[in-house]
């Protein structure tokens, strides 16, 4: 668990932003473009909502890494030597090889969720055509939650070893760019340099994107009933 303070620093906030501002962007898209395919709008709105939630996200992944790599010993320490060494910039170290990743994650996690719920729905009703309010249930939650939550971490699994590289690069080796840290990995490890660790990073994201989409829709039927 070394690291999991500054994790749930950053975490928290983030995902009340970044989902917060999803919802919001989202509906004001519809409204606005209601002749455009849905898709587009939960892309657009989910790029949107990540960029809002990543300025803060930034430097509690930079100090998680760090103390996670052994580099600092306390998340005190952590900030206290990223400051010294590099000002508020150490801070936002690997940001554009985070926005890299988590855009088209949350792209991909955002949309697959929306349109396998809303396939799910359109075969509730054709199955259920005497109610037009149907919601899914926890199960159905759960499996939208699974499929988009596995693909999403499977195709996003080199964004995120480049990412990871960048953030604890304390000594330039990778190139501070993310086509400098892209090619250094393809000359030092192949294509599959880019695919190590999917299995696990599959694993855990999985099972916790799951959880978080049936606790989403079960806030979201709670507070439509109390509108």
């Amino acid at each position: 668990y070394k690291g999991v303070t500054g994790s749930l620093v950053g975490q928290v906030p983030y995902g009340v932003l970044t989902f917060g501002s999803y919802e919001i962007y989202k509906q004001a898209l519809l409204k606005k473009f209601p002749s455009t395919k849905p898709a587009f709008i939960y892309a657009l709105a989910a790029i949107m909502g990540d960029v809002t939630g990543s300025g803060w996200l930034c430097p509690s992944e930079v100090m998680k890494q760090q103390l996670q790599a052994g580099i600092y010993p306390s998340m005190g320490e952590a900030i206290k030597g990223i400051w010294k060494k590099n000002g508020f910039k150490g801070f936002y170290q690997g940001f554009t090889g985070g926005l890299a990743r988590d855009v088209p994650f949350r792209v991909a996690q955002l949309t697959t969720f929306e349109i396998t719920k809303s396939i799910y729905l359109r075969t509730k009703r054709n199955k259920n055509s005497s109610s037009e309010d149907v919601a899914l249930s926890s199960l159905e939650a759960a499996v939208c939650g699974a499929a988009a939550g596995s693909f999403s971490a499977a195709i996003t699994n080199p964004l995120d070893r480049i990412k990871t590289l960048m953030m604890t690069d304390t000594t330039n080796a990778y190139g501070g760019s993310v086509l400098a840290c892209a090619s250094k990995i393809l000359k030092d490890d192949g294509v599959g340099g880019f695919f190590a660790g999917v299995v696990p990073r599959v694993g855990y994201i999985a099972p916790s994107v799951c959880i978080f989409f049936v606790t989403y829709e079960f806030v979201q039927q709670k507070m439509k009933k109390a509108e």
